[in-house]
């Protein structure tokens, strides 16, 4: 039988919940589906703080008992067509250890749970098209595949790296 595990919102203000942030941040950006880069020693010590600065970030975090085991970030942003809000899950992860007992739904859960109380009209987020256990996951949960009319095809997710700004890393 699986541990009982709990979720809920992350609290910024709190050094244990920053901590966990971190923690969990860090081990899934060096797993190979985050990129399997650890985060800069910037990104440790300024990523609580710059997201709590944002009045449209929040993150959810999963719990086995007090130890944290899972973190879901997230960024609102704004439809213009709706002229709505919007929430792209930006990062989605789960220790190894705990993968497959439910905590990454339950996340995803709450994460919805907040999206809807602060009037989005939907939730995004991108996926490795390898990670087929995520695709799994989020198609099972509802999420798919982005279209406006089938003649002009899916939606696809680009980026484009930009230098940085000055005086920053």
């Amino acid at each position: 039988m699986a541990a009982a595990f709990s979720v809920r919102r992350a609290d910024y203000d709190s050094a244990n919940d920053a901590a966990a942030l971190v923690m969990l941040l860090d081990a899934y950006a060096s797993d190979p589906a985050g990129g399997g880069e650890p985060l800069s020693a910037y990104t440790k010590t300024h990523l609580v703080c710059e997201l709590a600065a944002r009045p449209q970030a929040y993150s959810v975090l999963a719990f086995d008992g007090e130890a944290p085991v899972g973190l879901v970030n997230c960024i609102e942003g704004f439809s213009s067509f709706a002229c709505k809000p919007l929430v792209n899950v930006h990062d989605v992860a789960v220790l190894a250890s705990h993968r497959g007992r439910g905590i990454a739904e339950a996340m995803l859960a709450e994460a919805e749970r907040i999206a809807v109380e602060r009037g989005a009209i939907k939730m995004t987020l991108e996926v490795l098209s390898g990670n087929a256990p995520a695709v799994r996951l989020y198609q099972r949960v509802g999420y798919a595949g982005y279209q406006l009319d089938p003649a002009m095809g899916s939606a696809q997710f680009l980026q484009k790296l930009l230098p940085p700004a000055p005086g920053s890393e």
